[in-house]
């Protein structure tokens, strides 16, 4: 790992295609309702970093693969995190669908 690889942010098309690819992947989209509703990656989840903590009973089993992904990145990486703290060991932060070159849905 260079130094680049720091400062790599993540690929949110390659993140959606690997979720599309692994058996029983979510797809977790962190942003506000509100923001969901606005547009979202079709097949995505929406769980708010918010609310993250009582997220279990949408999430599944703590080996469930989980593809996360919020505006920009950010939201998403503070959701990793918590979820780890929670036991969830198969986490991906995708980075933000202000990246997304893809459809959405509404």
């Amino acid at each position: 790992m260079g130094l680049s690889d720091l400062f790599k942010r993540p690929d949110i098309q390659q993140g959606v295609s690997e979720s599309g690819a692994v058996p029983g992947a979510v797809l977790v989209d962190v942003r506000t309702p509100q923001e969901y509703r606005a547009g979202h990656i079709p097949g995505s989840r929406n769980v708010p970093l918010q609310e993250i903590g009582g997220a279990a009973s949408k999430l599944g089993p703590k080996d469930t693969p989980l593809f996360l992904y919020c505006y920009s990145g950010s939201r998403s990486a503070q959701a990793a995190g918590a979820l780890r703290r929670m036991g969830y060991t198969k986490i991906k932060n995708i980075g933000g669908i202000a990246a997304w070159k893809g459809p959405v849905e509404r």
